[in-house]
């Protein structure tokens, strides 16, 4: 756990941003109960700068063919920025509003800068990542992955997801997008759907909490198949984008997501 963690408050919602960790939102609590799984590499982490996995670790950027570090072989997974350390930029007095930023380097080649906000309000989150370039356009993705507990309470019911898309990514036996669109298949899941108008989804855990994750982003990522927490990661594009579908940060149009959760007390009490 990193020395600089950083706390903020609003109404009986409480939030812990990790800089030194990835940059990671270590917990969310709301009335005293924890939303995300605890433990190293949960909580909710940046995807920066690619979301999922890029094939065989490599990606194309017009004739130069890049090699990124292969860390879910055979293929590169996340992005660089959830393993680096993240600096604060500011933190508001309210304890309601923090501001990190990290540096893309090694292994990424391209130099730039990642910015996240994390914004709590009483009842919602909302979390914004931009991506700057500090010379020459980059092919780049941003998203988040995090792990929501399965069950709030022990021997309370497990969550349900519940969403609507317009379809789903097809997977292949590498667990990444085959590039055929299929109508979307019963769970589990550890797969990429499609939401032209924008990510939301709701999970509900019955008689205690209802959160809804929403983007205008039109790429999610659910995956159900762990048996402690499930996960609902909004991105700019689908597993593997650098290469099918990449979005570029130039000098004067960084890259830029946001997403906010809003959640609803279910407690008859």
């Amino acid at each position: 756990m990193s020395s600089d963690e950083i706390t903020l408050t609003a109404g009986d919602a409480e939030v812990t941003v990790r800089p030194g960790d990835g940059g990671r939102i270590g917990s969310l609590k709301v009335g005293g109960t924890e939303l995300l799984r605890q433990g190293e590499h949960f909580g909710s982490f940046p995807m920066v700068p690619w979301c999922g996995r890029i094939r065989d670790g490599r990606f194309r950027d017009g004739a130069d063919v890049h090699q990124m570090p292969l860390n879910a072989a055979p293929h590169a997974i996340h992005g660089t920025a959830r393993d680096g350390a993240w600096r604060t930029a500011r933190h508001s007095r309210t304890a309601d509003r923090a501001v990190i930023t990290h540096e893309l380097t090694d292994p990424w080649p391209y130099p730039g800068l990642v910015t996240q906000v994390v914004e709590l309000a009483p009842g919602s989150l909302t979390l914004t990542l931009a991506v700057e370039t500090y010379g020459s356009s980059f092919p780049a993705q941003v998203g988040w992955h995090p792990w929501f507990n399965r069950q709030l309470a022990p021997d309370a019911e497990t969550v349900r997801i519940d969403f609507e898309a317009a379809w789903q990514e097809r997977r292949g036996a590498d667990h990444l997008p085959t590039g055929e669109r299929i109508d979307p298949l019963p769970g589990p899941w550890d797969d990429c759907f499609g939401m032209p108008d924008g990510v939301d989804v709701t999970l509900t855990w019955p008689g205690q909490l209802a959160l809804n994750i929403t983007s205008r982003e039109p790429w999610v990522v659910v995956y159900d198949e762990q048996e402690a927490a499930v996960c609902v990661e909004p991105q700019t594009g689908p597993p593997d984008g650098l290469n099918t579908a990449p979005r570029l940060v130039t000098p004067v149009s960084p890259l830029e997501a946001t997403t906010t959760w809003t959640w609803t007390s279910l407690d008859p009490g």
